[in-house]
């Protein structure tokens, strides 16, 4: 597995493992894929098989924009690994987010159905649920909104 930074010209791969992958299908344009490339380079990345099909991506991004008094924080926007490439590795963004662009903490939503998911960042990756986000899904399903600290 060959896992690197995200490129303009893997939009159609990721894409394609989205749609087999999760039941929130977006739209190329929705999840700024082409931005993400070129705006956090060093924390979005894609998992390519030994024959170059993209199986798994991860999307975060930096908000630079805090509020006064606020550290900047990281959030993933998107991430899907296909089944079959689970548990095989790791996309690390975490050292990037805090040494890059010194993020406190790293943010994510997952669905409140999705267990396989939340026991990973529960359980594995040591995030905490921060709250309920209501109807924040497009079939207005609620998602649970995590954290990881990423101080200390």
């Amino acid at each position: 597995m060959n896992i690197r930074p995200v490129r303009v010209d893997d939009v159609i791969g990721m894409q394609a493992c989205n749609l087999q992958n999760l039941p929130e299908n977006y739209t190329m344009k929705y999840c700024g894929i082409c931005d993400h490339a070129m705006t956090w380079p060093s924390i979005s990345y894609v998992a390519e098989n030994h024959k170059g099909r993209i199986v798994g991506y991860i999307l975060a991004k930096v908000d630079e924009e805090a509020e006064e008094g606020e550290e900047p924080h990281g959030h993933v926007t998107s991430i899907s690994v296909l089944r079959s490439y689970r548990r095989l590795g790791k996309l690390f963004i975490e050292e990037a987010m805090s040494k890059i662009y010194r993020a406190s903490y790293v943010s994510l939503h997952v669905r409140k159905s999705n267990w396989a998911a939340l026991g990973l960042y529960k359980d594995t990756l040591h995030f905490t649920v921060k709250g309920i986000e209501k109807k924040y899904y497009a079939d207005e399903e609620d998602a649970y909104s995590m954290q990881l600290s990423l101080k200390g």
